[in-house]
């Protein structure tokens, strides 16, 4: 297949590596074109993803409506608050050319103000055509490694779905197949929530009890909220949930842990964001899943912590005794 990867972070050029080296035709769009010439020159990303070669094949433009002449499936990598724009900019080159076969979201975020998932967003933007996120625990440091990995990508259309997992499978890069793109979706957002608060945690100097603990009931507002909205609660204890909850509460790797981390040190939000050159999810995730769980009446009061922190300047070490201290309740889902 021919495939067009849009987004030149760690997690795009991660997934453009793989699916060149495997034979597939791949083109990288990357939206700064200083970057581009630097990618296709040193074909290394020393930005957002260092010391991992890039083959010659793969192709760094830094036109969209030439990218968007080259692929049968387009992967959007670019950050959840994107998404729409870069969708709107899709259709109106779309619309004067062939359509593509389909499209992969790789985003894990809702968006704010509307509580959409990226497959709700794309439909809207683009029409009606197939609609494909793929997710689960895959830091681009360790795919751009070859390092094993396994995700899953979900969509309606599973003969397509079929196709696309074995266009994407390596000997080091498994994918499993669901038809719950809400369960994913919703898994890989809120899972980006605890993370922070998991780093919280560990920037207050708590060890494996609590964060066992915030894996664990974190993994229950999870489930709670999908199901709510219409996911089935086995996708939620698969790769996109629990897989993918455990790796980024747990992984050096992981931004949304980092950021967390400094704020439990005291370090100030605005602070930790001027400082990021990539982006932290879950600091978007945390407004928009709270305001659709308060409108839904779900209880997620880990979620309404880390809101709290980050949004109201609650002192960590305050919301953390709050939690604990909640009346006592049998444990349920």
């Amino acid at each position: 297949m021919d495939f067009v990867v849009l987004g030149g972070g760690g997690w795009g050029t991660a997934i453009a590596r793989l699916l060149a080296r495997k034979g597939h035709r791949t083109s990288l769009w990357v939206r700064d074109p200083e970057l581009a010439r630097q990618l296709s020159a040193e074909r290394e990303n020393k930005k957002y993803l260092p010391e991992v070669e890039l083959p010659e094949s793969l192709e760094i433009l830094s036109d969209l409506a030439q990218a968007s002449g080259r692929g049968e499936a387009f992967l959007l990598a670019v950050p959840s608050f994107a998404t729409r724009g870069l969708a709107r900019q899709l259709a109106a080159i779309f619309s004067r050319r062939t359509s593509p076969l389909c499209l992969i979201n790789l985003a894990k975020g809702i968006e704010q103000g509307s509580g959409k998932t990226m497959s709700e967003i794309l439909r809207e933007e683009l029409g009606p055509r197939p609609i494909f996120t793929l997710s689960g625990p895959c830091h681009a440091e360790e795919v751009g490694r070859d390092f094993p990995t396994t995700v899953v990508i979900a969509g309606e259309d599973l003969e397509l779905g079929r196709k696309l997992q074995e266009a994407l499978m390596t000997e080091r890069f498994r994918v499993y197949l669901s038809d719950d793109l809400k369960g994913v979706e919703y898994g890989g957002t809120v899972k980006n929530i605890i993370a922070l608060a998991a780093g919280i945690s560990d920037g207050l100097g708590y060890g494996d009890n609590a964060k066992g603990a915030l894996i664990a009931r974190g993994l229950v507002e999870m489930v709670r909220l999908a199901i709510r909205l219409g996911a089935r609660k086995e996708t939620l204890f698969g790769l996109s949930g629990l897989g993918d909850l455990v790796t980024t509460c747990t992984s050096r790797h992981s931004r949304n842990r980092l950021v967390g981390y400094r704020l439990g040190r005291g370090e100030s939000l605005q602070q930790i964001l001027n400082e990021m050159e990539m982006v932290a999810e879950g600091v978007y995730a945390t407004d928009a899943v709270r305001q659709l769980a308060r409108k839904l009446g779900v209880e997620m009061p880990i979620t309404e912590a880390v809101y709290a922190i980050l949004y109201e300047g609650a002192r960590p070490l305050n919301k953390l005794t709050e939690l604990m201290t909640r009346e006592p309740k049998m444990e349920t889902l």
